[in-house]
Formats: C-alpha cells, sequence, structure tokens
C-alpha cells in the first residue's frame, strides 16, 4: 500500500469515527449502509469497505448478514490479540507490558483500599465461597478472573480499570494462559484489603506477572 493510499485509509477510519458520535451511536446500533457511508464520506466504495473491515478485524463492529454492521461492546474487541501478534518477539515489548501492568494493579489496589465498603466485602466473600466449592479447572479459572477483576474494579476509576482489562487481554494473548489464585490467596486478599494493606495485596495480585 502507498504512503498515499495509507493516508486516504486512516482518513476514512477518523470519518467513521466522527459519523459514529455525530449520530450518537453506541455499542449495538447499527452503522450506516456502504453506500450511505460512501455518500456521506465522498470515497470510493471499496474504500470503505477495506475500512470496515479492518474495524471488524479488531472486533470493534460486527457485520450480520442481511441485518447490516453494527457497534460491538468496548469489552469484546480483539485489538489487544492482534497487536500481540506483532510483538511476539519482541523481549523490550513484553518487558514495558509488564511493567506497565504491574504499575496499574498497584494504583487501582491503593485506591481501592480506601474505597472498599461493606458490600464491596460482601461480593468478595461470595466470590471466594464459590471458588472453595468447586474443583473444575474451567469454573476455577473463570472464578478466579473474576474474583481478580471485582478487586481492580474497587478503585472506582473506569480508565484504570479499563487498562487492566486491555493489558490482561494483552498478556494472555502472549502467554495463552492465566495466573489463577487460589482460594488462600483468595482469602487473604480480602483481609488485607480490609485491614488497608495494600502491598501485601499488590503481592498477591502481582504474582501473574
Amino acid at each position: 500500500m502507498s504512503g498515499t493510499s495509507e493516508k486516504v485509509y486512516v482518513e476514512i477510519i477518523k470519518k467513521i469515527k466522527t459519523i459514529i458520535e455525530e449520530d450518537n451511536l453506541q455499542a449495538g446500533d447499527k452503522l450506516p449502509s456502504e453506500r450511505e457511508l460512501t455518500d456521506r464520506l465522498h470515497v470510493g466504495r471499496s474504500s470503505v469497505r477495506e475500512a470496515l473491515r479492518s474495524l471488524e478485524l479488531l472486533g470493534l463492529i460486527e457485520t450480520r448478514r442481511g441485518e447490516g454492521t453494527f457497534i460491538k461492546p468496548a469489552t469484546g474487541h480483539r485489538l489487544v490479540e492482534v497487536l500481540a501478534s506483532f510483538i511476539l518477539h519482541d523481549k523490550k515489548a513484553k518487558q514495558d507490558l509488564l511493567e506497565t501492568k504491574s504499575i496499574i494493579i498497584r494504583d487501582c489496589i491503593e485506591l481501592a483500599v480506601q474505597r472498599i465498603n461493606d458490600a464491596d466485602v460482601e461480593s468478595l466473600n461470595d466470590l471466594l465461597h464459590q471458588i472453595n466449592e468447586v474443583d473444575h479447572p474451567d469454573q476455577l479459572q473463570l472464578l478466579s478472573y473474576q474474583f481478580k477483576d471485582t478487586v481492580i474494579k474497587l478503585c472506582d476509576n473506569h480508565l484504570l480499570y479499563r487498562l487492566w482489562i486491555e493489558l490482561s487481554g494483552y498478556g494472555s494473548s502472549l502467554h495463552g494462559n492465566s495466573f489463577l489464585l487460589d482460594s488462600g490467596e483468595c482469602s487473604q486478599i480480602v483481609e488485607h484489603l480490609i485491614n488497608g494493606d495494600s502491598k501485601k495485596v499488590i503481592q498477591l495480585m502481582s504474582s501473574e506477572l
């Protein structure tokens, strides 16, 4: 692809984003058709089609046969998987990823110990109870992730939480697995959160690094 073609390609994606904002479209809403986008953007239909394919590759939109193209929820996109495929053998990029993830976890937990309330403790204890009750590996993996997710979400900062989600997905794409917290570790995390001991929580939550 030539430099000029790349610029046109990027501009089309930017303009589609502008249309989404102007039309106040949200996750689940239908995008204008290829023909309408072509008319509104004053570009070739093939260029619009390629831009849409790229957005679909990243999981930002989805095409439903016979229905049209729809915006997907942010939590469902595959950007981290696509990016991971490019840096799989880049040691510096991996180190940067782990370092950034460690910083995000630390910041989230330091906020969490300040903001945790009784309802949060009850939710964590409920997950801990479920972890103690199951022995199937897939169920344990899901509950372990839910527990970590709940702890990080206690930071009550949507941006930090989203960064953790993306970096966790990035790490899973690189390593092909996810660190599991056992019931003992989960129990300790709840105790340390209640006591406001962020350092011990960070140490337990950072084991996956």
